[in-house]
């Protein structure tokens, strides 16, 4: 599904004191999936502070009603009370949602059972153009700790964001680059949290300062944690340390802004598992980014014109211990106290990190833009039109080195594409919206032919160079209708193309850290969905819920599909179970590993599924709200003979008692995943489980002119059944449990 293409809406501003003209505020639903409240120019000495209507400064779990596309909010405090180390698993309980669980430092967004190239992660509507789609251990380098708030977007948004949404998008948004809304003088946020279940510490300063018509941000922040504790033990190599920091810059006139901001990552964190933690397997990763955006506003029949600029340099280490030849056996060996450039964190656990052997280099230089141009409202018989135009591009150059290097050759990808989208406001209670966009992506890499069965014949691997050209399309039509009682019903309808990515066609050797030999397909075509999707919402009153069922048709539905062989470093290692000893028997490969054999394949596959969220208040309870949620989400996934496809999330319900006033949050709710006994071939069932949880916060909104402005704390406890978890979604379900129980105290301080 194209992404929402709702109206825009002007609305003049008002003059701050001081003379400063603000600008007009503008809420644009189109051609963006992602819904945002309206935000103001605050005067000198006034706050910004969103507040509801029952005076607390936040819904801690909002629900969207006017949008075409399925949108889950996590506001900052949401976001807070959640113990994550990484983005994916700040969303692992949504609706639809879940995520890779790989390791704590890295777990990307998995949206209704699609992962990697299917789901984009956004900075600022900056992509976060890392490694994190090639591989399950790689972290995603935005931190849950310098997000202001995320925006989910449950299933396809390819219009505007491009292929790479075409399961969804996860969008983080954050000030670093000063927008409109940044309030005039000096404002200073902290964060901050400790947690018990990995002895771990976390915080964050960043300062936003305005006058006149310029604004700055500049943020830091450190996260720790420890070896993370699970029922009966302790599960080996999980610790996380990471840092980060940026700092921007806006220029602010009266009809527009321009603003860039540079950010810097770094980030080491162990990788879990048998093997890789007798390995002492773990993820070096540094980037450097660079974004910048800007609106102009104009008089003519263009009315806005937006620009997305992004560029990275971003690499990551894959360390472990160092492989003897007089040692093949993943035994652990003792320690060498080797030496490592990295310096631990002061105030990170103690850790067995004498690992400094760099089995293999990613790096991946990467650019990114979008210029988009919205035209005014246009009257028509049939109603009053509204839309935009715009135009992507990109270019991605992806290199690996050392012993892994065999993975993937270097591969170059190109990406430009077109897009149109337009809003028609039938009536005061009817919208319709369609769009399309063309594209062509260009990849250019290295290939490898490989026997038909994947298995060594005694012949030598070809490689050639492949160059391989896509022009995906995609277009949507949805339907958006006012009911009584605040309800809006809607009905989409979409279809959605998606290039292969370079891993996906030239994939041709092991790779450590996932403990997989890859093998690409460079026959892969196009992957196209065709998806119908019916919605009912009711975003206020005292009963609120989103409904959501869908259905999507897969054509030609690229996938990892475990062969049931084994590799070692090289494909002439490769054999079956019957074959295990070979690989000791054959010295002259120095066979470490056994690999699982990876590859990737091309099928048609159908998506079926139900998402919902829902809140009742009951009754007033002192000072404020009691009130009962829920919410159940499933996705059954099966290709055209009736197996099915690999790593589904499971049937998940759930349920809480909460109670809300001005300031005070309280909730206790209990999530039930059921056993996940549909599995693909080489897979294996996955026990149900049960996530108990409660929490606690207290916010306080200080008066305009006090030091202080918003303070808030809490206590969260997560797991508190102390139950074994494992998630159907990980390559590693088998062989590592999700933490166990935890507490987490946090704050968060506005002044």
């Amino acid at each position: 599904m194209a992404a929402s293409i709702g109206s825009a809406l002007i609305a003049a501003g008002g003059t701050p004191a001081g003379g400063q003209t603000a600008l007009p505020e503008v809420v644009v639903s189109a051609p963006s999936p992602i819904v945002t409240a309206p935000r103001t120019t605050a005067a000198p000495g006034t706050s910004t502070e969103a507040a509801s209507a029952d005076g607390a400064p936040e819904d801690p779990r909002p629900i969207v009603a006017d949008a075409f596309v399925p949108v889950t909010v996590m506001p900052s405090l949401e976001i807070l009370k959640t113990p994550a180390a990484s983005l994916g698993d700040v969303v692992f309980t949504q609706p639809g949602v879940t995520s890779s669980t790989f390791a704590p430092g890295a777990s990307r967004p998995v949206i209704r059972g699609l992962d990697n190239a299917r789901v984009r992660v956004q900075e600022n509507g900056i992509g976060s153009m890392d490694a994190s789609t090639l591989s399950e251990d790689h972290a995603v380098p935005i931190d849950p700790l310098s997000t202001d708030r995320l925006e989910i977007v449950r299933g396809p948004a390819t219009l505007r964001w491009g292929p790479q949404a075409i399961g969804g998008v996860v969008a983080a948004t954050n000030n670093r680059i000063p927008d409109p809304a940044t309030p005039y003088g000096v404002q200073f946020t902290s964060k901050g949290a400790i947690t018990s279940v990995d002895r771990g510490r976390e915080g964050l300063i960043a300062v936003d300062a305005r006058a006149n018509n310029v604004a700055v941000h500049a943020d830091y922040f450190r996260r720790a944690t420890g070896d993370y504790r699970i029922p009966g033990g302790v599960q080996e190599n999980t610790w996380t340390d990471t840092w980060g920091a940026s700092v921007g810059g806006s220029y602010i006139f009266q009809d527009g802004f321009f603003g860039v901001a540079v950010s810097h990552i770094e980030s080491r964190y162990g990788i879990p598992g048998l093997e890789a933690a007798n390995e002492r397997l773990n993820i070096d990763m540094a980037q450097t980014k660079i974004m910048s955006r800007g609106e102009l506003r104009l008089d003519g029949f263009i009315d806005t014109v937006r620009f997305w600029l992004g560029a990275t340099s971003y690499r990551h280490h894959e360390r472990g211990l160092e492989h003897d030849d007089d040692d093949h056996h993943h035994e652990h060996r003792a320690r060498r106290n080797l030496a490592s450039a990295w310096t631990p964190s002061p105030f990170l656990p103690a850790h067995d990190l004498e690992a400094s052997h760099i089995h293999a280099t990613f790096e991946n230089r990467e650019i990114e833009g979008r210029v988009e141009a919205q035209h005014r409202p246009i009257v028509t018989a049939f109603g009053v039109l509204t839309g935009a135009a715009g135009i992507q591009a990109g270019h991605r150059d992806l290199r690996i080195t050392g012993e892994e290097s065999s993975l993937l050759a270097p591969s170059i990808t190109n990406n430009v594409a077109a897009y149109l989208f337009e809003e028609l406001r039938i009536t005061d209670t009817v919208r319709m919206q369609a769009g399309g966009r063309v594209g062509l992506s260009d990849v250019r890499g290295t290939a490898a032919l490989f026997p038909t069965d994947l298995l060594p014949d005694g012949s030598q691997i070809q490689e050639v160079a492949r160059h391989s050209t896509f022009v995906p399309v995609s277009a949507s039509i949805g339907i958006l209708k006012d009911l009584p009682w605040g309800m809006v019903a809607g009905l989409n309808a979409s279809y959605a193309e998606r290039a292969p990515e370079a891993l996906e066609l030239f994939a041709k050797g092991p790779h450590h850290a996932s403990g997989t030999f890859e093998i690409g397909n460079p026959n892969l075509g196009k992957e196209s969905a065709v998806s119908i999707e019916a919605s009912l919402r009711r975003a206020k009153g005292n009963f609120r819920f989103d409904f959501t069922a869908f259905h999507t048709r897969y054509s030609g539905f690229i996938y990892k599909r475990l062969t049931g062989a084994f590799c070692g470093d090289d494909f002439d290692s490769c054999h079956h179970h019957h074959d295990d000893h070979r690989a000791a028997q054959d010295d002259h490969h120095h066979d470490t590993h056994a690999f699982r054999q990876v590859a990737f394949d091309q099928r048609n596959a159908n998506f079926t599924g139900v998402e919902l969220a829902a809140q009742l208040d009951l009754a007033p309870v002192a000072s404020g709200i009691f009130g009962i949620d829920g919410q159940y989400d499933f996705v059954h996934a099966r290709f055209d003979d009736g197996s099915s496809v690999p790593r589904m999330p499971p049937h998940r319900l759930g349920g809480g008692v909460f109670w809300r006033d001005g300031a005070w949050f309280a909730r206790v709710g209990l999530l039930h995943a059921f056993a996940q006994n549909a599995v693909a071939a080489e897979e294996t069932p996955t026990p149900g489980y049960n996530l108990l949880k409660a929490e606690l916060s207290y916010t306080r909104n200080f008066r305009p002119g006090e030091f202080l402005r918003t303070m808030t704390v809490g206590v969260v406890g997560t797991n508190l059944l102390d139950e074994d978890v494992r998630n159907s979604v990980s390559f590693k379900k088998d062989e590592v449990l999700l933490p166990g129980r935890g507490v987490r105290v946090f704050a968060s301080v506005r002044w």
